[in-house]
């Protein structure tokens, strides 16, 4: 699973936040500990704690002294706002730019995603 040459401890806390995300992990349900992804991905306790004292210190994780780390409330909406950004900028102002520089309107942008859309679900 952990596989790319970006560092271990960002694969953590990206897998952690995919489990937030897509429901897999509630909120305020406890989160793996750091022995448990590291014995999980084979990799050392302290590039497991890495990761997730990334997602504490955004806010996504919180610690209950003695008991472990869990998803804070607002965690989930909160990742999505983010990939949300993320993807605006990653593909939808690219898309923009690109449709003007090639003569498309917004309205052709609309009409060519919904086409794309629904050949998506009818395949």
């Amino acid at each position: 699973m952990l596989e790319d040459d970006r560092p271990l401890f960002l694969q953590i806390a990206e897998s952690v936040e995919e489990s937030i995300v897509d429901g897999s992990l509630a909120e305020e349900a406890k989160a793996p500990s750091t022995n448990e992804l590291a014995a999980f991905h084979r990799i050392n306790p302290a590039t497991a704690a890495k990761g997730i004292n990334m997602l504490v210190d955004k806010g996504v994780l919180y610690k209950r002294r003695g008991v472990g780390m869990f998803v804070a409330d607002g965690a989930r909406e909160r990742l999505r706002g983010e990939r949300r950004e993320a993807f605006v900028a990653d593909y939808v102002t690219p898309l923009l730019a690109e449709a003007r520089r090639i003569g498309l309107s917004a309205s052709d942008v609309r009409a060519l995603l919904t086409e794309s859309a629904t050949t998506a679900t009818t395949d």
